[in-house]
């Protein structure tokens, strides 16, 4: 989601097929055998990892051929293909694993993004394991609204291979041709209003709550096969602890009685329901002509609203109002990703006692990520941008948050990146959706 308008993962046997053993080294004294669909040709076609502490097979003994296989949106295929991730990122200190459970609704049916598009899937296949994946998205939302025919690549990983990225990005390249789409923009997963943007720099830090991260090479890999860049999106990053917050509330103080007719409240867990409905209104409205945005359904609406609803803290979401309409909304989250990071996406482990707490209230982040800040276009230019952020940001302050990020903001939303500054931000990571005509 962006900031603003202008303010913007069978048993073996002896059936198995030759050459699909794998060899990595594993734990100490550990020994696991994983069973998995492979990309052998065959009608039964598995894919085998010996973990051994010791043992690795060499290239005599298997097939360096690299090959692209087609996933469906089944549970079972979207399991092996988020699990591609984890042998990307290893023991990357920055990555924070998404929370599966959550991530693979994502790729289901119960979610209304299937409504209006379409999504195919693929993961690069060597010597039985997989290297890489790649997601195709045809969002007939998006070429109606944007009058764009590309399509959508996202959800890419990969090892550092050009090989193996070539074939992928050739993969999701003719399935758009096929679908007659015009080209391929992204990285989508799956779509502007979830997480997107390729991390171009700041590569030393984790991401904050569904934000990207990604290895440097990936940039390298991508523009080999002709994207370039179409926008960059601009992380804002404000220290609390060194901002005049006593000034920022009388600026805000000031902005609220020169807007009488104005009301600012906080939208809290028993309103969220009812109040659902003037988050969309402006949300629609305020970012209608902000490059790349696609309006929400309130199916759209009401599936995020789930996801996001446990993770939620009340002072942390604002409407602005006038006595017959919403004009504007911001929503802000604590950054929970510290606390998420040891889970490495599960919650059948027991580190998920660390991350109790949190759930509870018991402990808070320190620090919050700002998602969406906007206001409709004729409420613009009276400062209630400044003084919703700044309402936010008190009551973070508050609860002993010390830094905030704000992000995504269009590297061309000049004046949100002006009141971002005003308030002591900085940019500090981009992140890059990349084009390609087709």
């Amino acid at each position: 989601m962006e900031i603003g308008k202008h303010e913007r993962e069978g048993r073996a046997s002896a059936l198995l097929p030759k050459g699909v053993w794998s060899f990595r080294h594993g734990r100490a004294n550990a020994l696991s055998l994983v069973v998995s669909p492979g990309c052998a040709q065959s009608a039964f076609s598995c894919r085998v990892c010996l973990f051994l502490p010791s043992l690795r097979g060499t290239k005599s003994e298997m097939s360096n051929d690299t090959r692209i296989v087609a996933l469906s949106r089944s549970a079972r295929d979207v399991a092996r293909f988020l699990e591609v991730s984890y042998d990307i990122y290893g023991d990357d200190p920055n990555w924070v694993a998404p929370l599966l459970m959550d991530l693979k609704k994502v790729f289901t049916d119960a979610n209304p993004l299937f409504d209006h598009a379409e999504m195919q899937l693929w993961v690069a296949c060597r010597n039985g394991r997989d290297i890489g994946r790649v997601a195709g998205i045809l969002d007939h939302n998006y070429q109606r609204t944007t009058k764009d025919s590309a399509a959508f690549f996202g959800f890419f990983e990969c090892v550092d291979d050009g090989d193996a990225s070539h074939r992928l990005f050739e993969a999701v390249s003719e399935w758009a041709r096929k679908k007659g789409t015009a080209g391929l923009l992204g990285p989508m997963n799956p779509t502007t209003n979830d997480e997107c943007g390729l991390l171009v720099n700041a590569f030393d830090s984790p991401p904050v709550l569904m934000m990207t991260y990604n290895p440097r090479y990936y940039i390298t890999l991508i523009e080999a096969e002709g994207f370039r860049k179409a926008k960059d999106l601009l992380a804002f990053h404000i220290d609390l602890a060194n901002i005049p917050m006593e000034r920022l509330e009388r600026i805000a103080s000031k902005i609220k009685k020169r807007n009488p007719n104005l009301a600012f409240r906080p939208v809290r867990r028993k309103t969220l329901e009812q109040d659902l409905g003037k988050v969309k209104e402006v949300y629609n409205s305020a970012w209608q002509d902000n490059w790349g945005f696609v309006p929400m359904t309130d199916a759209e609406v009401d599936f995020m609203a789930e996801r996001l609803k446990p993770l939620l803290m009340e002072g942390l979401i604002w409407l602005a109002e006038s006595d017959t309409e919403p004009v504007g909304f911001l929503l802000a989250m604590p950054d929970y990703n510290v606390a998420l990071k040891p889970l490495k996406g599960r919650l059948l482990t027991p580190k998920l006692l660390g991350f109790i707490p949190y759930l509870l209230g018991w402990k808070r982040p320190t620090r919050t990520r700002v998602l969406t800040l906007g206001v409709k276009d004729k409420y613009r230019g009276k400062g209630l941008e400044s003084a919703m952020l700044i309402e936010g940001l008190r009551v973070g302050f508050d609860a002993g948050v010390r830094e905030s990020e704000a992000s995504w903001i269009l590297e061309d939303n000049v004046m949100m990146c002006r009141v971002m500054e005003a308030i002591g931000g900085r940019p500090y990571k981009t992140y890059r959706l990349y084009r390609k005509d087709l």
